[in-house]
């Protein structure tokens, strides 16, 4: 996968030669057409990453069914690594940062692996408009193709395929910040695609449905969207007292990860009802009616904390949890636990 540049490109080391934010195409999950374009910065670079090389990677989704109301969070949803390997040959082990960063992505980069490391959304261009320059966050990319020479990063990042230079590059590999013992690196991982599976679509939805029964299993014991509702109460006067700024880091904790988790459970039901289990098509409208009324509750709720008028939104809630109610029993009449 690596090229072997010459000449002025002799410090330009690329996992994936030829990719450039003017030629990457997004998957239809980060489409116009998505209630949620964003997901989570992981979940989002894996659909990215796996697009680009040419896989499906709505078959990797089924963990999203066993997303739960943690009590001041939805769960920040992952695609477990085992089943990346299982699905599509590609491994992904933790990254032991023991030296400058920089020095790790020209080794890996260099034996054609990418890195997946967490990274500060200041020096993030990408970003312009919310973190960049503005508020340091910490996220997560995934490091493509770096250009020593130009002081320049080809990355995934949320929903595309970006580049940054320049003071940019400099500040994320602190290379110009002075020695401190008390830096503790991001965690980082690396990324191996020299054994990539490329299955048949018919296999590949066995093995998705495969997983979507096991997961199935771990799916929360009591009606989620009940007890987020009672919390969304009780914290409402809080975040009015707190303001927008507040509510917003409150609302991608909750209502973004709740919206954006059921849209890609139910993407990945219609995906299957496509590949031979057309079954699946009933739930997938459910858990698709979750995601768009979320996106509905994060807008209703940024009017009711700068207005402080009530929010009204005990119908909304209400329909999740039946929604909620409804595919998972759907679910259950399909699926073996287990």
């Amino acid at each position: 996968m690596l090229s072997h540049p010459t000449g002025a490109r002799l410090n330009t080391l690329a996992a994936l030669p030829g990719l450039t934010p003017e030629s990457y195409r997004r998957h239809g999950l980060h489409g116009d057409n998505a209630a949620w374009p964003e997901k989570n910065c992981y979940a989002d670079l894996w659909i990215g990453f796996l697009h680009t090389l040419g896989l499906e990677p709505l078959a990797m989704l089924p963990f999203t069914v066993a997303v739960d109301f943690e009590g001041d969070q939805w769960t920040f949803f992952k695609p477990p690594l085992t089943e990346l390997r299982r699905l599509y040959g590609v491994d992904v082990q933790e990254l032991t940062i023991w030296r400058p960063l920089i020095e790790h992505a020209r080794e890996q980069l260099g034996a054609g692996k990418l890195i997946s490391t967490e990274s500060d959304a200041f020096w993030l261009p990408d970003t312009a408009g919310t973190d960049y320059r503005r508020s340091h966050t910490k996220t997560t990319i995934l490091m493509a193709d770096l250009d020593l020479g130009r002081e320049r990063l080809g990355y995934f990042h949320n929903a595309g395929y970006y580049e940054l230079e320049g003071e940019d590059f400099r500040r994320l590999f602190r290379l110009d910040a002075e020695p401190d013992p008390a830096f503790m690196p991001l965690f980082a991982e690396v990324v191996r695609i020299d054994r990539l599976v490329r299955r048949s679509a018919s296999d590949l939805a066995d093995l998705s449905f495969e997983l979507l029964q096991q997961h199935f299993a771990w799916r929360p014991r009591a009606n989620p969207f009940s007890r987020f509702s009672a919390r969304l109460a009780q914290d409402l006067p809080a975040m009015r007292a707190e303001g927008l700024a507040f509510y917003h880091q409150w609302a991608f904790a909750s209502v973004r990860q709740a919206g954006a988790a059921f849209e890609l459970l139910a993407a990945n039901l219609r995906w299957l009802a496509q590949q031979g289990y057309p079954e699946l098509a009933e739930p997938a409208e459910r858990f698709e009616a979750i995601g768009s009324a979320n996106k509905t509750l994060i807008l209703k709720g940024a009017r009711a904390v700068n207005s402080g008028r009530p929010l009204a939104a005990d119908d909304l809630l209400q329909g999740m949890a039946a929604d909620w109610e409804r595919g998972m029993a759907m679910l259950s009449n399909l699926l073996a636990d287990g």
